[in-house]
């Protein structure tokens, strides 16, 4: 069984694996192993989409990646979440709040990075067009985004 969304989740920006901005061109921030560990066991892995906050900035579109990146065959878990937004600074240290609304799909390996590339890219596109519905634009201004802890 799939775990209900919506989920909310906050904690430090800590560096990744350098991949997203260098090889992709898709940056991410990450979450620590500890935030990792501590979301449901019945959160699937897969393609996830919904709001985003860093520190005190306004509430941006976010796809997130939950898993384990089976292209680059990770050791560990991770929470990786591209903010439809361009920061132009480093975000380590700052702190991140999402808000999981949705699941787009699954895991997957891809044969090349350029295959990759096309799936994240049409990931960040079908995010915008869900999250601009009346349901989900709601959650945009969830109290979780506004409070200070």
């Amino acid at each position: 069984m799939i775990h209900k969304l919506p989920i909310y989740v906050s904690g430090e920006i800590v560096r990744g694996f350098g991949r997203g901005s260098k090889e992709l061109g898709i940056p991410t921030a990450n979450f620590s192993l500890d935030v990792v560990k501590s979301l449901p066991e019945s959160l699937h892995t897969g393609i996830y989409y919904g709001w985003a906050k860093v520190n005190d900035s306004e509430v941006y579109k976010m796809v997130l990646s939950v898993g384990w990146n089976p292209f680059y065959n990770n050791k560990e878990k991770s929470l990786e979440t591209h903010i439809m937004h361009n920061f132009d600074c480093d975000l380590y240290g700052q702190t991140l709040k999402i808000c999981i609304v949705g699941y787009l799909r699954p895991e997957q390996n891809f044969s090349s990075l350029d295959d990759l590339i096309k799936v994240i890219k049409s990931d960040i596109e079908t995010a915008k067009a869900l999250l601009d519905t009346t349901e989900n634009q709601k959650l945009q201004h969830a109290p979780f985004f506004s409070a200070k802890h």
